[in-house]
């Protein structure tokens, strides 16, 4: 049984290297130890269903999963609602925390996209929130909530018209006070479908002839606009997104097989553009929206 052990700090910093090391993995049975976990943010959530999903499909046998020792990791997971997604992936070594009811404090629960039904109940589930968090954590004016969901609504929506696999979102605000002196919003949509790549062949392969492959599909897709339709009208979802994570001097970055694309502005020290990832399906959104500054806020 391969062992693959999950950083200490699952985050959109690290889950590059689990994802990477989820991909080398030989086609036997895994155990995933998130024994030693002590922080989680979206992106490692739905990072642990993605490798789930993959694990399993490889070898046909559920991957093994152990949770955090720490009771208030496993604890923060749970209210998540990560552990009820991971349930359908997992054979899970130990007890896991039940789901408390009542208030809380999260933005958006790990969340499954599959339709246009799941994409209007995540709008319907955070809107509610949204306006309070979005003024008060991160200083934005109340029009926000439009734009927000919008965003929202266009991510979920790449799953269902471009993956054809699995997908889920999640969302939740931080206080990043070290790393960035603000509250954030951290945003994570991922899928195990066909990816940027896969999706885009068919209409725009040939135009790059040698040159097709997953950085130059990421570049069409995200900073030339070219969608998987022929009319030029169609599926500028991303291009509305990289706009108003703009305008809210926020980051977003796309994995989608060998590579990662972003726009990172410049208080976040990501590369632009990373190649020579280890193969994984789908794709993988990360959007940071950090509490307003001197910038404006539109």
């Amino acid at each position: 049984m391969k062992v693959i052990t999950v950083p200490a700090t699952l985050d959109r910093g690290t889950v590059d290297t689990f994802l990477d090391e989820v991909a080398r993995t030989p086609e036997e049975r895994a155990l995933v130890d998130a024994r030693h976990v002590r922080w989680v943010d979206p992106n490692g959530m739905l990072a642990l269903l993605v490798a789930g999903h993959v694990l399993g499909e490889r070898t046909g046998v559920m991957p093994r999963l152990q949770l955090p020792e720490r009771a208030d990791v496993a604890g923060y997971l749970s209210r998540m609602g990560l552990w009820e997604e991971a349930r359908r992936l997992y054979a899970f070594e130990d007890h896991v925390p039940r789901r408390h009811s009542g208030p809380s404090d999260v933005l958006l629960e790990v969340t499954p996209v599959a339709a246009n039904d799941d994409v209007h109940a995540v709008i319907d589930r955070v809107q509610s929130r949204a306006g309070a968090i979005l003024s008060s954590k991160l200083g934005y004016p109340a029009t926000a909530v439009v734009p927000f969901s919008v965003i929202l609504s266009e991510v979920c929506q790449n799953i269902i018209e471009h993956a054809g696999g699995p997908g889920w979102v999640a969302a939740q605000s931080y206080n990043w006070a070290r790393r960035l002196g603000r509250n954030v919003v951290v945003i994570s949509v991922m899928d195990t479908g066909r990816g940027f790549r896969g999706s885009l062949t068919d209409e725009h392969a040939a135009r790059y002839g040698d040159r097709w492959n997953d950085v130059t599909a990421l570049e069409a897709a995200f900073l030339h606009g070219l969608t998987r339709f022929p009319d030029s009208g169609r599926g500028q979802g991303i291009q509305q997104i990289r706009r108003q994570v703009r305008r809210w001097n926020g980051a977003i970055t796309i994995r989608s097989g060998t590579a990662r694309i972003g726009q990172v502005p410049e208080w976040d020290d990501t590369p632009p553009v990373v190649d020579g990832l280890e193969p994984f399906p789908g794709a993988q959104i990360d959007i940071v929206l950090p509490a307003a500054g001197e910038e404006a806020q539109g």
